[in-house]
């Protein structure tokens, strides 16, 4: 494998994390600039997650800095927030933002 070829798929470094998360998430919740993933909406349905009870937690849960992932394949972050929905069910989200919106990658049912 010449050198050239060995730069090329060298791994990119990964981007800073968004300092201010719960900022942008609720900035992107007030601007409609969220689509959940199919996997989201998967997951929601077979663990009872209602899509308000998903933003209720993204709207007023808290940054969980110690579960966020980098995604190699997508070259992205995955932040986790946790928090509780209206009637005290405990939840973690796991969101990816980019700067066209916010996408909402899976719900996590914490008392199950």
């Amino acid at each position: 494998m010449s050198i050239v070829t060995k730069l090329q798929f060298k791994k990119r470094p990964k981007p800073s994390k968004i300092s201010d998360l719960m900022e942008v998430i609720r900035r992107h919740l007030d601007e409609g600039r969220y689509l959940d993933t199919r996997h989201a909406t998967q997951r929601g349905w077979e663990r009872g997650i209602t899509r308000p009870e998903i933003l209720q937690v993204l709207r007023r849960g808290y940054h969980d800095k110690s579960r966020d992932r980098f995604d190699e394949n997508f070259g992205a972050w995955n932040y986790a927030v946790k928090g509780k929905t209206v009637d005290l069910r405990s939840l973690r989200i796991i969101v990816s933002i980019d700067p066209s919106g916010m996408l909402i990658i899976t719900a996590i049912d914490l008392e199950k």
